[in-house]
């Protein structure tokens, strides 16, 4: 993992908005935001594909950050 991401193009991701700003994060930036690590999350996504919280371009998961925030919070002791 890079201690910074260069994240330019990615669809709803414009230059310049911090990651609470944007609607979805890529699986690196969820991993740094939630301090998740990225492959546990990268299973975690796999096993819960069809969860409102992932939202998935072409074969790239992108994690809808506020529902997960909430899914965290109602669902999960642990990861």
């Amino acid at each position: 993992h890079a201690p910074y991401l260069y994240l330019w193009p990615y669809p709803c991701h414009p230059p310049g908005l911090h990651w609470w700003q944007k609607y979805t994060l890529t699986l690196n930036e969820a991993s740094e935001y939630f301090g998740i690590g990225y492959k546990k999350l990268k299973m975690f996504v796999q096993e819960h594909s069809d969860e409102d919280f992932v939202l998935w371009n072409g074969n790239r998961a992108l994690i809808k950050r506020e529902q997960f925030e909430k899914y965290m919070d109602s669902q999960m002791n642990v990861i």
